[in-house]
């Protein structure tokens, strides 16, 4: 496959898909859920039980915003489309890590968790070309880390709504540049 074929499949992507636009609006609006889940007064434990149970809504909330935003999940032909969703999968290979510290320090599962989320964003960056997912992904990773390091152990919730925050940012910066690509004239990606 030549360079410029390979290219247009990319690009095929970024157009149909928007750039996964339906998946961050989905996991901001997940988010603030788990926010408003880590300023119950529950232990750090249950909110993150909690916190399991809130994300398996992330498909069809996001399927939900793929109507709304009329993206495609399936590309005919395309065989890099089925590589959006195993670099989606990758983060739960580190799910053990996540188990780990639900059990032994629950109060510290938000942090990672959200740690897992940005990372996982960063492979997105070269799937859509788009460089936004690289800087939210280290943001958010990042953000995570320093607010935990600087907040007591009641006051993670503080985690959670900049994850939402960061993910609502990302949603916008991917939106307008997709309307901006989708402007260009752009010629048959194959």
């Amino acid at each position: 496959m030549k360079q410029n074929q390979f290219e247009g499949l990319k690009l095929e992507i970024q157009l149909k898909a928007k750039n996964g636009i339906d998946f961050i609006f989905a996991a901001s609006l997940i988010w603030f859920g788990i926010y408003l889940i880590w300023t119950l007064d529950y232990g750090s434990y249950q909110k993150s039980i909690f916190t399991f149970i809130i994300g398996g809504i992330l498909l069809p909330l996001a399927f939900a915003f793929s109507k709304l935003f009329k993206t495609n999940w399936k590309i005919k032909d395309n065989p890099l489309q089925p590589l959006g969703i195993w670099l989606n999968f990758a983060q739960l290979i580190y799910f053990p890590f996540l188990v780990f510290i639900l059990i032994k320090y629950p109060d510290y599962f938000i942090m990672a968790y959200a740690v897992i989320t940005g990372a996982h964003l960063f492979p997105y960056a070269w799937f859509y070309d788009e460089i936004g997912y690289a800087i939210f992904a280290v943001s958010i990773s990042v953000g995570s880390m320093l607010i935990s390091l600087n907040v007591l152990p009641d006051q993670m919730f503080y985690i959670p709504i900049f994850i939402a925050l960061n993910l609502f940012l990302l949603g916008l910066w991917i939106f307008l540049n997709y309307k901006k690509l989708k402007n260009k004239k752009i010629t048959s990606p194959r």
